[in-house]
């Protein structure tokens, strides 16, 4: 049976979520898929990094005492990234860092040193995707590996993946949705009488907003999520600053109290339209949806896109959009995908 060699870049909430679920349900997913997973490099900021070929003891990394480093364990106390990307010998790398939403980095190294390396990414980085998508997937395709990345926009809730898969013979005209849950949670507390201060406060409390949380309450999060789906699933072909951004400061509680007196909902809706002209239209702005509008029901840190389809109409994802566990499982669908894609080509 065949085994996956992973090496996890980033050891913070996703990476080592996936790193437990493969310790406490290795074999049972491994009679689930057909495959067996192991780890052989992990790299973290904090830690530093290690490598070992025969495959990490997961029960050791994941409960280094306070104080301990990799270092400690035969590895080293730098990352060594580029290093270890390289010359590691995992098949599949899960990129898992934090990244500059202006340039990608350092993500889009990580990635583009792993596929120049012949080694198949599953990133949940929005960067990447977002800035450098087709020339990464050229890469990718140029050196006989894959680059997934279904957890950069609704984290577990495979909505890349569903659309790409199920919605063929479909013509996708365009896509509005609710693609960041911090904001939507906020919006929510608004509503019931927060001030937006009050509710982004709130919201940090129960760990649904960053210290800084301004690249979710002020659209840079769903302009990249929005950049994603439009050039993934229309074909737009277009750049960041073809996504025009407004974020939820701009909206008030008497904005709100006057929605709620019509009958309206704000929410901060990302959306893609292609135009009579074949060109795609892109946005992020915050709306006062109809309460019978199929977005305005998806409340707290709920994700949703609605897609408009010639032959169906709209039709509508919902899920996770975030979460350590969900976003995992993201990585671990785009593995999946990984293994069955090299079964095609084997069969062709």
């Amino acid at each position: 049976m065949t085994t996956y060699d992973l090496a996890l870049i980033g050891f913070g909430g996703v990476n080592r979520t996936l790193a437990e679920i493969i310790h406490e349900r290795g074999e049972e997913l491994r009679a689930d898929l057909g495959f067996g997973l192991r780890i052989v490099a992990i790299t973290d900021l904090r830690l530093g990094s290690l490598m070992v070929p025969g495959g990490i003891d997961l029960g050791v990394a994941l409960h280094l005492p306070a104080g301990e480093t990799f270092a400690d364990h035969g590895g080293s106390q730098d990352t060594n990234n580029e290093e270890v990307i390289r010359n590691c010998t995992a098949d599949i790398i899960c990129e898992a860092t934090f990244t500059n939403p202006e340039d990608g980095e350092p993500a889009v190294s990580h990635v583009r040193w792993a596929l120049e390396s012949g080694k198949s990414v599953c990133t949940t980085n929005k960067g990447p995707v977002a800035l450098q998508g087709p020339e990464l997937t050229r890469l990718a395709e140029a050196n006989g590996a894959r680059f997934e990345f279904e957890g950069a926009v609704m984290s577990g809730t495979p909505v890349i993946r569903l659309a790409k898969q199920m919605f063929t013979g479909l013509a996708i005209d365009g896509f509005e949705g609710i693609l960041n849950g911090t904001s939507n949670y906020v919006l929510g507390r608004m509503e019931a009488g927060l001030d937006l201060q009050s509710a982004v406060r709130e919201a940090q409390e129960l760990g649904y907003a960053e210290a800084n949380p301004t690249a979710d309450i002020e659209g840079f999060d769903v302009q990249l999520k929005v950049l994603i789906l439009a050039n993934e699933l229309l074909g737009a072909g277009i750049t960041l600053k073809d996504v025009s951004r407004e974020g939820i400061s701009s909206v008030t509680p008497a904005d709100i109290s006057k929605a709620v007196a019509d009958g309206r909902r704000w929410k901060l809706i990302g959306s893609a339209n292609r135009n009579a002209d074949g060109t795609v239209s892109a946005s992020v702005k915050p709306m006062a949806l109809p309460l019978d509008h199929g977005l305005a029901g998806i409340s707290g840190a709920t994700n949703a896109v609605s897609f408009t389809t010639d032959l169906l109409g709209p039709v509508t994802i919902s899920g996770p959009g975030a979460g350590r566990v969900e976003t995992a499982y993201a990585l671990l669908s785009d593995i999946i995908a990984i293994h069955a894609a090299k079964k095609v080509v084997s069969h062709a």
